[in-house]
């Protein structure tokens, strides 16, 4: 009797190609596509609509069944209340990692179960462990399209029974598969921005749910150079959109340096970009896979954003959930609300939230 693995299918060419090779494979594939947003974008449609039109497709040219299933509530619960408060708190959230942790690999992995999933799939580009029961999480092949970044808060639960079948592509050669073997999504366009924004304008979307309180700009000796629309909508580092056109800097490029949201003040600079760069970071909510190390004192590397090289860092523990990881080399624009996602030379070892990052260059 064949295994049955419930592929989360998003309408996108990476769970095709995920759901292709599980066939051949020869499991029994069952399609499975999740709702998480009601919302239309602004031009009226639904983008989810399409994506179902497509996972149908690409399901009945591998002959395989589908689902669908709707947790917009446990997404509004579970993640975008968050992404809100982190916002309302000055600080950047980054709501995909969460919306793994607390959806996919969480209701929708149960809701999978309910249809008698051996196992439960995605197109993500990871690999994974299962050897003697333990769980680890495995960096793709492809460095360039590693996804565990994402996945640093996914618990050994979680991890059980999952496959990750595009570990070892790359994503030309995903493309090529589909193409091959003529499914509906070869060619589409891969989908960018946060999950439920998608390519709409993220300042109008951050307005229907957060007023905007506008104010001054000011640099570091608190000259005022020009008005903000609303502190959310800044980040550490930031060049664009910040409208100082007028005011050009003598050495550059204006870009954000600190938010101070008790006054209601973005601070800017411009030529020198030291005030960006810290030597060490305070971590919380901890989750490390598969285990706690016993070592009071790793040394690891780590990423404090998605597209970013692994660092040479030292994580000093505090307790079991904090850490403060110190930098072997000064790091630009560390954010707190993003993660510290911490790596050896082949896995994922997990990852916290950024709470501060501090130590001058």
């Amino acid at each position: 009797m064949k295994q049955r693995v419930v592929v989360g299918m998003s309408g996108g060419v990476d769970s095709s190609v995920a759901a292709l090779l599980l066939k051949e494979a020869g499991f029994e594939t069952v399609g499975l596509f999740m709702r998480n947003w009601e919302e239309q974008d602004e031009n009226g449609c639904c983008t989810a609509d399409d994506d179902f039109e497509d996972v149908k497709r690409v399901c009945g040219m591998l002959d395989m069944p589908y689902y669908t299933v709707n947790f917009s509530k446990e997404y509004m619960d579970r993640v975008f209340s968050y992404f809100l408060a982190e916002y309302r708190a000055g600080r950047t959230p980054n709501p995909d990692v969460l919306c793994n942790r607390e959806i996919k690999f969480g209701p929708f992995k149960e809701y999978a179960k309910e249809l008698g999933a051996d196992y439960v799939a995605t197109g993500h580009y990871c690999g994974i462990s299962h050897a003697g029961g333990v769980h680890r999480l495995l960096k793709a092949r492809d460095a360039s399209k590693d996804q565990t970044y994402f996945l640093n808060q996914l618990t050994q639960p979680q991890l059980e029974g999952v496959l990750f079948p595009l570990a070892d592509l790359k994503k030309d050669e995903v493309r090529e598969l589909a193409e091959r073997h003529g499914l509906a999504t070869a060619k589409k366009k891969d989908s960018t921005g946060i999950c439920f924004i998608g390519e709409r304008n993220f300042r109008k979307f951050l307005q229907q749910y957060l007023p905007a309180q506008k104010g001054k700009i000011c640099t570091l000796s608190g000259e005022v150079v020009g008005e903000h629309l609303g502190l959310m909508y800044y980040t550490l580092g930031q060049r664009r959109g910040l409208d100082l056109g007028g005011r050009k800097g003598e050495d550059g490029r204006w870009f954000v340096v600190k938010k101070d949201l008790e006054n209601n003040i973005l601070y800017v600079s411009h030529g020198d970009e030291t005030p960006l760069y810290s030597t060490a970071c305070r971590v919380s909510s901890i989750n490390y896979i598969p285990t706690m190390p016993e070592v009071e004192v790793l040394k690891c590397r780590a990423k404090f954003r998605y597209r970013q090289e692994e660092q040479e860092v030292t994580v000093h523990r505090i307790g079991n959930s904090e850490a403060e990881v110190r930098f072997e080399v000064p790091q630009r624009a560390v954010t707190a609300g993003q993660y510290a996602v911490f790596y050896d030379e082949t896995a994922c070892l997990g990852g916290g939230v950024i709470e501060e990052a501090y130590g001058n260059v």
